[in-house]
Order: structure tokens, then sequence, then C-alpha cells
């Protein structure tokens, strides 16, 4: 294992069983996420008018728990190496993986959750690329974790917060995944967004195989999840244990925070202010990708990241998404290209597997 930090993020290099994986993990941040932990409880209380208190989130953390024990008991280990490497007790560590699910819809607020787009096709590499806009400040505990596990010569670079074992990624078989929040149906135990698609990129070799595997998922939450290999491009968006794909191969596709699909639509919970902000980032979005020549660099991707409507500024309300990181990854490569915090005041780092 080694670990790095070069202007905010933190690099670490980890290869083994789950657990041991977890460990280093844990081990590389464990000041870092106990201060978190202790700030606000995940800053959880920063960000909900009733505040919550550990004890009164143990019967939801045992309930996650038992579902991903049962669908991922590979990741379930990870999580408890997490916890040891770190020093923080096993309710803790599962509650960096479902703070999204603690908050629900009611800390949702109209500025933004992430645009993403993803591009594949003749002249130019398959790519994709997306802003993270998150609430709580998060660019405060940003890392990059490259992952090899034994028994397999599969390794993922994934991009994660605050001790959250993945969040979007890409693995050496030229598999990427991004995703939107998209609020609908019942929100229920189960298995979260952010682990299905480490789950993904720790097994999937294409879009394919993705799309089998994410269909067998027990998934808590309603999100969209865009998924790119080197021919082809879609996203699947899942309310209520029901996923809807529209695919482009090859082509281009874009997503933000409201239903696309036609069949789940009608379900959108996304208030007013929220969904007129998605509309607009769609079509900057869709504009900006496809002003881009095919063979455009990471960098030209960059200024269409860093540019408003789809850049969310920092308004200084903790409790207001912003963009508090911009991703270019180009899966063929196995690179993965990123920016902390507001893109267009930072710098590129690049990291590859």
């Amino acid at each position: 294992m080694s670990a790095t930090t070069t202007d905010g993020i933190t690099f670490i290099r980890t290869a083994g069983t789950p657990y041991e994986i977890g460990r280093a993990h844990g081990a590389a941040l464990a000041a870092p996420l106990r201060a978190f932990l202790d700030d606000g409880l995940a800053r959880l209380r920063h960000l909900s008018d009733r505040p919550p208190t550990l004890p009164g989130l143990l019967a939801t953390i045992a309930a996650h728990r038992a579902a991903v024990e049962a669908a991922l008991p590979d990741l379930a280990e990870e999580v408890a190496g997490l916890a040891d490497g770190a020093r923080i007790s096993a309710d803790e560590a599962w509650l960096l993986q479902i703070r999204r699910e603690v908050m629900g819809y009611s800390a949702v607020r109209p500025a933004g959750d992430c645009t993403t787009y993803a591009r594949t096709g003749p002249g130019g590499p398959p790519v994709l690329a997306q802003t993270v806009d998150l609430s709580g400040d998060l660019d405060t505990h940003i890392a990059v974790l490259e992952t090899a596990r034994t028994g397999t010569g599969r390794r993922s670079l994934v991009l994660s917060f605050a001790g959250l074992l993945g969040y979007l990624g890409l693995n050496s078989d030229g598999l990427a995944v991004g995703l939107n929040l998209v609020l609908g149906g019942t929100w229920r135990p189960g298995v979260p967004p952010y682990l299905a698609i480490r789950h993904l990129l720790d097994s999937a070799r294409d879009t394919g195989e993705a799309l089998k595997i994410l269909a067998g998922l027990p998934l808590t939450s309603s999100r969209s999840l865009m998924l790119c290999d080197r021919e082809r491009v879609l996203y699947a968006e899942h309310l209520d244990g029901e996923l809807r794909v529209t695919e482009a191969a090859p082509g281009e596709l874009a997503h933000t925070n409201h239903f696309l699909h036609p069949d789940f639509a009608p379900a959108d919970e996304l208030n007013v202010f929220a969904r007129n902000s998605s509309l607009r980032r769609l079509g900057a979005a869709r504009e900006g990708l496809s002003a881009l020549p095919a063979d455009a660099s990471a960098e030209d991707h960059f200024a269409l990241l860093s540019r408003p409507p789809v850049c969310v500024p920092d308004r200084g309300d903790i409790r207001a998404e912003r963009t508090v990181a911009a991703a270019v990854m180009l899966p063929a490569a196995g690179l993965l290209h990123l920016r902390p915090g507001d893109p267009s005041r930072s710098r590129t780092q690049v990291f590859a597997l």
C-alpha cells in the first residue's frame, strides 16, 4: 500500500483481499475520517433540520449492512477492513457508505447534483466526464483509490469521498461508470448505488456484463448510472427495483437530475426549482459536447465542465449542492483526470491504471 496527498487529493494504491484493501484505505485516512465523523456526525447534523444521532441510526445502518452482506459479501469485508484500519466502529464505517441514503429526499437543494455525459465512436477515444455536485463541503475529503484484488487481474481506479468505497471510476478492462441523482419511488435498505458502482468496476468487463450484474442488485435508492466502454455508451435509470436503459452505440449521451425515460418520468419527484436547473444543465451539456471534436482533449472537456450552468458555484451554504470535483475518464487508456473543488479554479491531476 502507498498513499500520497497532492493539492487536496489523497491517492491510495492498494492490493490484496477485500479486507486488506479496506484496512489500507482506512489506515491511510484514519485521522481525516475520525475528524469527519466528529464534525456533526459526518456533517449530517449540518444538513438536517432534525439532527441525527448515531444511536438513532443504528437500525437503519443494520438493515443496509445486512442487505450488502447478503448481496456483496466482498464489499462488506472491505467495510470491515476500513473500520479496523481507520480505528472507527463498524457502525461508523457503514454510516460513511450510506450517508446519502440517510439524507433521503429532504436535504436536496435546487442548485444541482451532477452533470454527466459520455461519448464513443470513430475519430477519438471513448470518454465519460462529469461534475460532482454535493452538499456538505465534501471537497475537503477527496481520495482516489487504485485497487487490485487477490485472484483477479482486474484493477479499478475510483473516486471516493470521506471513506466511501467508491463513487465513480473505471477499470483495467476499459469500463467507466458515472452517476446522477434522480428522485423517485421508495428508498429502502439495500445496496447503495456507490457500492454498486464499485462492484461493477470490480466485476464487469464491459457495459453488457455491467448491465446484467446491475439488474440483479437490490439497489436502495433511485439513481441514473452512465456506463461507457470502448464501443457503447448507455445510462441505466433505477426506480423501485426496475431499470430502464437508453443506449447510443456509437454516439453520445448526457444526463442530469431528472428522469429521461418516459416510463419513469411521471414518477419524478424533483422540485420545480431543481428541475429547472437540471434542464438547463442538460441542455448545456448536450450543446457543449456536440461542439467538441471527437478527439477533444481532457482539458477541452474540463473547459465545458468548468462553465456555468454545468459548474455549480459555491454560495457559502453547506446545505447547498455545489461542484466539489470534476472528472474526465478515458477508459480505453485507463486514465482518470480529476480537478478538485471548483474545476475552473483548480489544476488537473491525472491518475493511471
